[in-house]
């Protein structure tokens, strides 16, 4: 049986520089979508998880304040193209990886386990 390898080093380091990049071009807001330039300043990019040949690139992001994703995450994967400019200027990368946009439900899972590890109880407690 082989074992899974997880991302090298430069797959991690390479994916937090994405990802601060990301964070500037949502800051800044200047986008065709008109969606997307209503709603990026809730957007949050929680992740980015290149490729190992580093020419594919997932970005998980979230809306803060429990928004819907709904609206937003066709609008990023449609102005995808105005962040791999921006990742194309601002880092050293010898390609520019294509971005696509995820939806990050991690932090809904960790919400259900933790509310399912709060309500159980055990047999020497008291009801």
């Amino acid at each position: 049986m082989q074992k899974q390898q997880g991302p090298s080093q430069r797959q991690l380091r390479v994916g937090e520089q994405i990802r601060h990049i990301m964070a500037e071009t949502l800051a800044r807001g200047h986008f065709h979508d008109e969606q997307l330039i209503e709603k990026a300043s809730i957007v949050t990019v929680t992740e980015v998880r290149p490729s190992p040949d580093l020419k594919q690139a997932t970005a998980y992001v979230i809306a803060l304040g429990g928004g819907t994703m709904e609206d937003i995450l066709p609008a990023l994967n449609n102005d995808a193209a105005i962040f791999q400019k921006d990742i194309n200027t601002k880092s050293n990368l010898k390609f520019t990886p294509r971005v696509r946009f995820k939806h990050d439900v991690s932090f809904d899972k960790a919400q259900k386990l933790e509310n399912i590890l709060k309500n159980i109880s055990y047999s020497d407690q008291e009801t």
